[in-house]
């Protein structure tokens, strides 16, 4: 298989005008299930509401056109919200998109050195424990605006156990308004795909969120009172680099490296069982790594391959990256057209929709599964990668699952030897 092969090569090979009009309807349908994940994933993350639309337009399109894989759409997702956060808390915007930049060139590298074989031989206990620690931060990071509280000027926390603590601490200024509007939000989100798999729950979501807001007596949070929504194209604006910097920012760029890689990926994995292809690891690593290096210099936060809209692009219809590429050029419209639109959001619909995507990505039957069925230790480094990713960061949570890991398999090899020594004797 050749290192750098993009599918848009061989994807319209005997490609029908059939194929064509599906491959549109596709990317319009994951475009506005994108729209409000996009957003809300960028506002979970610290980031405005445009860049979660930058980033789902760039990496979507240039993954697409670039990428080994035909159906697999690239965007912000939930995994990086922590570290993005953590990242424009400590190092500022100029540090996100230099971390970003950096990820991409770690990503190339990734490609270029064919690690992307390599990537499904990391443990399958932490994945499914970083991930599961990853749902349970993002939910935490909502409690805030889903039950409307207000928390005191100046007040800000990075890791997962102060935002907890934060809730705790101002739980008084429960907002009744606020948290009627998110359940409503939760309940839509759970019903409206009983009704309509075509028409996306969240999109109902939001636009039945803005419209009780618009009731005079209704008071809660929306994007519009946070932020100031701009329909500006992003702009070119490459970061200021210092050797301190690069330092400060390496482990960072590292893991979310790391964790697109292996996100994205996964999601090329279970498209190919539902389209019977055979994506190119490596090519789809070098592709995603030059989207997050445009995303960078363009404004946005990190991207990387999301299964759920993957899955949605195949279902409906999608069977070339013409879709992934349509996804991007509607959304880029939204962008032009109609961001002013999302001032009217309620923050509780955006929390809602996020608790949605936490419970979705947790893997939770996983994780079950693995503490009913396998040995102690898998368990044991399943729950330590779980723990140290909700207690402390995503980094910690890694080495420490991929030492204890390793640790355990050579105590073994090493007992093994010294048995098979004692029988030989």
């Amino acid at each position: 298989m050749k290192l750098f092969k993009p599918k848009t090569l061989t994807a319209f090979k005997n490609y029908t005008s059939k194929d064509y009009i599906s491959d549109i309807v596709a990317g319009i349908i994951v475009a506005i299930i994108a729209l409000p994940l996009s957003i809300a994933l960028a506002i979970a993350s610290g980031a405005t509401p445009e860049q979660g639309l930058f980033t789902a337009i760039i990496a979507g399109f240039v993954t697409a056109l670039l990428g080994g894989s035909k159906v697999n759409i690239t965007g912000p997702t939930a995994a990086f919200a922590t570290i993005v956060a953590g990242i424009i808390l400590t190092q500022g915007f100029d540090g996100l998109f230099l971390a970003t930049i950096m990820a991409g060139i770690l990503l190339i590298l990734m490609g270029l050195l064919r690690i992307g074989s390599l990537i499904k031989y990391i443990p399958h206990t932490i994945t499914i424990g970083f991930t599961a620690g990853i749902a349970v931060t993002l939910v935490i990071g909502q409690l805030k605006d889903f039950f409307g509280l207000t928390y005191p000027d100046g007040a800000t926390a990075i890791e997962t156990m102060e935002k907890l603590t934060l809730v705790a601490e101002n739980i008084s200024t429960f907002n009744p308004w606020a948290f009627g509007i998110g359940v409503l939000g939760l309940a839509i989100l759970v019903l409206w795909p009983k009704i309509s798999k075509k028409i996306p729950a969240s999109l109902i979501a939001v636009i039945i969120g803005a419209l009780v807001c618009l009731i005079p007596v209704i008071k809660a949070n929306t994007i519009g009172s946070l932020y100031t929504i701009s329909s500006a194209l992003p702009k070119f604006d490459f970061p200021e680099i210092t050797v301190q910097k690069i330092r400060a920012l390496l482990p960072n760029a590292f893991t979310i490296a790391l964790l697109a890689g292996i996100e994205s990926l996964l999601s090329c994995v279970v498209s190919d069982k539902m389209i019977d292809d055979k994506h190119n690891s490596n090519t789809e690593l070098i592709a995603l790594g030059a989207s997050n290096i445009l995303v960078g210099c363009f404004g946005g936060i990190p991207a990387t391959g999301a299964i759920a809209r993957t899955a949605a692009n195949v279902k409906n219809g999608g069977k070339s990256p013409l879709s992934g590429m349509v996804h991007a050029v509607v959304l880029l419209l939204v962008l032009v057209l109609l961001m002013p639109l999302a001032s009217y959001v309620p923050m509780p619909i955006i929390a809602a929709i996020l608790f949605v995507v936490a419970y979705n990505m947790s893997e939770w039957r996983e994780f079950v599964a693995v503490i009913k069925t396998k040995k102690w230790n898998d368990i044991l480094v399943l729950v330590l990668t779980f723990a140290l990713t909700v207690i402390f960061d995503l980094v910690k949570a890694i080495v420490a699952g991929l030492a204890l890991h390793y640790a355990i398999v050579l105590a073994r090899y090493i007992i093994a030897k010294r048995k098979a020594k004692k029988e030989d004797v």
